[in-house]
């Protein structure tokens, strides 16, 4: 939680000063201009890498295979978008990275078996400590039990 809080807090602090630096460099028009032209042209690359990796993910599921790369690929572009739509040169340089098709496999692949080895730790750690310990230390429930025959259906 403070590394989002850190983020959240130097991320428009390290924009504002690349845009300054920029600003000065070229004109505060030519600045404005360029932040609308990376974000167009961002979000019109994004929609078109997305609905290949779409295609691709469909695919695999006609085949019956998992499509886990095309889903953290969708992620990663989701990522991409969002970093372009922020004004700033710092964020569009990291989702014009993340449009890069070799850069974006090579992370989602991370980001996959980074997934699969935490679900199969929790999943280790769910059944040995859910088995055992269920039948170590159960809860008590009291309670009465009563079988009344006025039940209709069962008279049928």
């Amino acid at each position: 939680m403070r590394f989002a809080l850190l983020l959240f807090i130097l991320v428009p602090i390290i924009e504002m000063t690349v845009l300054i630096q920029v600003g000065s460099e070229i004109g505060s028009l030519a600045t404005v201009g360029l932040v609308f032209l990376t974000a167009i042209v961002g979000v019109s690359l994004i929609r078109k890498q997305g609905l290949e990796t779409s295609l691709k993910a469909q695919e695999k599921m006609r085949r019956g295979e998992l499509p886990a790369s095309e889903v953290a690929e969708g992620v990663m572009l989701l990522f991409a978008g969002l970093c372009l739509l922020i004004p700033g040169f710092v964020t569009d340089a990291i989702g014009g990275l993340l449009l890069i098709p070799m850069l974006r496999k090579l992370f989602a692949a991370g980001l996959v078996v980074k997934l699969m080895s935490s679900v199969m730790a929790r999943g280790t750690q769910w059944r040995s400590r859910g088995y055992y310990e269920s039948s170590k230390e159960g809860d008590i429930i009291e309670g009465e039990y009563a079988n009344e025959d006025n039940d209709l259906i069962d008279k049928k």
